[in-house]
């Protein structure tokens, strides 16, 4: 029985799939950070009926910290604190209406008296 002669090195060819794996892909593109840009747009004739433009960025945290896109820190919803937010405006709203009730029961509520201009009626 005989056993096949190995391979030299040199006969090997590795390819990009063999020596990245997924991992390392995704940690380069969350590193690096990827655009992606692109239009659609569909029309007939010369008539545009619809026209999409997508802008897409993949990115770390930190990576997009750097090249300054922040949103997410001041979003009320997307924050923790978007629940206590929600409740302190409609403690606020809730607040301002009952202050809007009673100054129309005190205005309702004042003698009508006659303006300066207006003399004694007979």
């Amino acid at each position: 029985m005989t056993t096949p002669a190995p391979r030299p090195q040199a006969a090997r060819i590795t390819t990009a799939t063999q020596s990245s794996s997924l991992v390392d892909v995704l940690e380069r593109v969350l590193d690096k950070g990827i655009v992606i840009a692109g239009d659609i747009s569909i029309s007939v004739g010369s008539t545009e009926l619809l026209s999409i433009r997508i802008r897409l960025l993949i990115s770390s945290v930190d990576k997009a910290r750097e090249i300054g896109i922040n949103w997410w820190e001041t979003d009320p919803y997307l924050s923790s604190r978007a629940q206590e937010l929600m409740q302190t405006n409609q403690q606020l709203l809730d607040r301002i209406e009952g202050l809007e009730r009673e100054l129309r029961s005190l205005r309702s509520a004042e003698p009508s008296t006659p303006s300066p201009n207006e003399g004694p009626t007979n």
